[in-house]
């Protein structure tokens, strides 16, 4: 065992008995590699990671490629889902040395953590071009030995460029209709009218730019973003890279036609996804009746919500990171996708007689959509008409035998930013849809952030597992993502004390992540480990940037409260969003959805009743919560409630709930009426 055995990370445990000689990232490593006078393997990966477990196996479980390393170098293993800060620090040198990124991230440091050699994957023998993970090794080693002049210099121009790449940042003017068309317009030529989604393969779901478009249509009645929306989502949702059995979404799909997914199941995608699809029904239906699209949503949204609660629920209540993309194939090896295909003869086995309906229903052919004859469930649109019935009968006995395969392992760290995601879209997929039971995972999920991940100083741990608080601090994304979960519980559950302790770590955004001269934001706190230079990007990832995430967290604040800080705190941040949006509209869409928000509003509605669940304010709470305006904030309670400053001064009308409806300090006069109710907030 090395001393990754005492990590709570999953990711640095399944290296812990690596022949390696590994070190956790620390200040300890690096006074070991200064002592020793020996250069730093940097190994950036995480749990989930196909390609990360492939090199493990060929090169870290090797006796003699592990003896080399320990003799050479001091070796450094980073889980990216933990250190996202170190992550993006040395993958954006990577970027700029060699065009491109990846993991497992592989970097070389000198003993000051300064980047000289980058790379990704490398194979243990000289493939397609690349060298050998050991020529690499050796390349550096003789390189620090017989060069250390040249090394130390790259290292210190590598430093130095980065450190000048940081955003010059002066407060922009807000975004306004034009960027917010010209983003649009930017979004439409990118678009992929045959198959959903932007871009070619591999093809990623556009969770954040989905939410600009569904905010978009509803604020300016722009038909062609909702029929984007529509189509992208009903694209995926028949795709192979939804799980047509089990529910939930899996990372990327590698075909421009989502046929054959990247399999492992990330807790992050499935949570955005998951509110997508509720949003998308809400555009579409609302209380009445959907149309087809509407349908598939709803049920989208439902059973991806039933796996984040199935299969990523912890003990402690909140959400595990993330299953693998592999699995035992039943003969001991461990194969991408094998727990998810099938074959004709599978079907056979399990089906008997119905095994051809499957196979029709499903896509799954002779030739097989993925490897080895093998296919990936599908739902491609028919000519025909199904039993629902039977086609109920045959998911329900194919899940059945699914689950008695070797399932895919979990990463079940607790990541507080992904949790502050999916209380989100619990609470409000919930309520859209009277399934109390998923609110209640939500509010299970933002008690274990209070108690587990905040101190008394209302500072956020990053991570947690089995209950045991990890070591690293909380970067801008877990403060503003569970401020924003917080925010959609307190609208949905009444409770005021969700919008205070979102109040708690907006503050921290506000003196410890933004730049007092200009309101720009950055990843880490001021306060926080210095690296070669303090991460900063505005752009979205896999999940919204921290920095237009805190924005909408910012914004929806200060329209509950009234506070003239976070209103001008959330518009200065989207000042990036002006510059961005009609450049790389793709890539900054959640900025987007904020600024969506912000040109409605937000609007601000209270609720008031004679107390909560009483037939009237339940009424007048859900039309609220399903009302489609960009960004709107609901309280509800009774007129004496003072959990909510949105419910001062809001009396009953005639002795019956109402509701007000206000943005930019006016106020529509109280209504009793749902149905104009919804009419006010375009539901």
């Amino acid at each position: 065992m090395n001393r990754l055995a005492h990590e709570t990370s999953p990711y640095l445990l399944q290296h812990a008995d690596n022949p390696v000689d590994w070190w956790p990232w620390s200040a300890e490593a690096f006074d070991e590699a200064r002592k020793a006078d020996k250069p730093v393997l940097l190994s950036v990966g995480y749990s989930s990671c196909h390609w990360c477990h492939v090199m493990a196996h060929e090169s870290f479980e090797d006796r003699a490629t592990a003896d080399y390393l320990n003799e050479h170098f001091v070796s450094v293993k980073v889980d990216r889902e933990e250190r996202p800060d170190v992550d993006a620090v040395y993958m954006e040198a990577v970027q700029a040395a060699t065009g491109q990124g990846g993991w497992p991230m592989t970097v070389f440091l000198t003993p000051d953590a300064g980047p000289f050699y980058f790379g990704t994957y490398f194979p243990p023998a000289p493939r397609h071009g690349m060298p050998s993970f050991r020529q690499v090794l050796e390349g550096v080693r003789q390189a620090w030995s017989e060069r250390r002049d040249e090394v130390t210099e790259v290292a210190g121009k590598v430093v130095r460029d980065l450190s000048q790449r940081e955003i010059t940042y002066r407060t922009a003017q807000l975004p306004g209709e034009q960027e917010q068309a010209q983003a649009l317009l930017g979004l439409t030529r990118e678009y992929d009218a045959q198959r959903g989604g932007f871009g070619g393969a591999p093809k990623f779901p556009p969770s954040m730019a989905l939410e600009f478009l569904l905010r978009h249509h509803a604020r300016t009645g722009a038909e062609g973003a909702l029929q984007m929306a529509r189509d992208t989502c009903e694209r995926m949702a028949r795709g192979g890279i939804y799980d047509q059995l089990g529910g939930g979404f899996a990372r990327y799909s590698v075909d421009r036609d989502w046929v054959v997914p990247h399999f492992e199941k990330m807790l992050y995608d499935n949570a955005l996804l998951c509110r997508v699809y509720a949003h998308l029904w809400r555009s579409t239906a609302g209380d009445g009746a959907a149309d087809e699209v509407g349908e598939l949503a709803r049920r989208v949204a439902l059973e991806t919500a039933d796996f984040m609660v199935r299969e990523l629920r912890t003990e402690q209540g909140g959400f595990a990171s993330a299953l693998d993309a592999d699995s035992d194939d039943g003969t001991g090896r461990h194969v991408e996708g094998a727990y998810y295909v099938w074959t004709p003869e599978q079907l056979d086995e399990v089906l008997g007689q119905d095994a051809e309906l499957a196979a029709g229903y499903f896509g799954v052919t002779e030739e097989g959509t993925f490897e080895h004859g093998r296919s990936v469930l599908q739902l491609p649109r028919q000519d025909g008409v199904f039993d629902a019935e039977k086609v109920a009968s045959v998911r329900e006995r194919l899940l059945r035998a699914r689950a008695e395969r070797p399932a895919p392992g979990r990463d079940d760290k607790v990541v507080a930013a992904w949790n502050g995601l999916a209380v989100a879209a619990l609470a409000e997929t919930g309520a859209y849809f009277d399934r109390p039971d998923l609110v209640e995972a939500a509010v299970g999920a933002a008690d274990l952030l209070v108690r587990l991940h905040l101190d008394e100083h209302g500072r956020l741990a990053r991570t947690s597992r089995d209950g045991q608080v990890g070591a690293n601090a909380g970067v801008l994304e877990d403060y503003a993502d569970v401020a924003e979960g917080f925010l959609a519980l307190a609208s949905v559950t009444g409770e005021g004390v969700w919008l205070d302790f979102a109040g708690l770590l907006l503050d921290h955004v506000l003196t410890r992540f933004a730049d007092p001269e200009n309101g720009a934001l950055y990843d880490t706190a001021a306060d926080a480990e210095r690296l070669i230079r303090r991460p900063q990007d505005p752009t979205d990832n896999a999940t919204p940037s921290g920095w237009t995430a805190a924005a909408g967290a910012l914004l929806g604040y200060a329209a509950h409260t009234g506070s003239e800080v976070h209103r001008t705190a959330a518009e200065r941040a989207l000042g990036v969003v002006k510059t961005l949006g009609p450049r790389v509209p793709r890539f900054i869409g959640w900025g987007l959805a904020v600024a969506e928000a912000l040109l409605d509003g937000p609007r601000e509605v209270a609720v008031v009743g004679p107390r909560l669940g009483e037939p009237g304010t339940a009424a007048l709470h859900r039309t609220a919560l399903l009302g489609t305006a960009p960004g709107a904030v609901v309280a509800v309670g009774s007129p004496q409630s003072d959990e909510f400053p949105l419910l001062a001064d809001r009396p009953l009308a005639g002795g019956v709930a109402a509701a007000y409806v206000c943005r930019n300090f006016t106020c529509d006069a109280p209504t009793t009426d749902p149905e104009r109710l919804r009419a006010a907030l375009g539901g």
